[in-house]
């Protein structure tokens, strides 16, 4: 291939293999980032099936569980399992007056 000469004899540049790098780089970030956004927000999750948890065949029929059926006993929870010492102070019942309305009958702000 022969170069080209410009008015005053000097070549031209030929950039047309820099451009077309420059053009490959830009479709293939463009594309990088457009997949990567997609699975970012879970556009994807629904070609694909959960892999954890477990059936719940209780729930799997036409009609609503009656009070004498049981659930299997998976998804039964233990009774007797102790409650750890972080997660007491949740458990523990509500004392004091009930928050909004109730508190206070005479004032209707929410907060004091």
């Amino acid at each position: 291939m022969t170069q080209k000469r410009e008015s005053n004899g000097r070549f031209k540049a030929d950039h047309h293999q820099r451009n077309v790098a420059i053009g490959a780089a830009t479709a293939i970030g463009a594309i990088a980032t457009g997949l990567a956004s997609a699975i970012h927000f879970g556009l994807f999750d629904r070609f694909f099936a959960p892999k954890d948890g477990h059936r719940a065949p209780d729930l799997e029929g036409d009609h609503h569980p009656g009070p004498n059926e049981r659930a299997p006993d998976h998804f039964r929870p233990d009774p007797t399992a102790p409650v750890p010492a972080s997660e007491r102070e949740a458990l523990r019942p509500a004392t004091g007056p009930a928050p909004g309305f109730a508190a206070n009958r005479g004032d209707l702000r929410s907060e004091p």
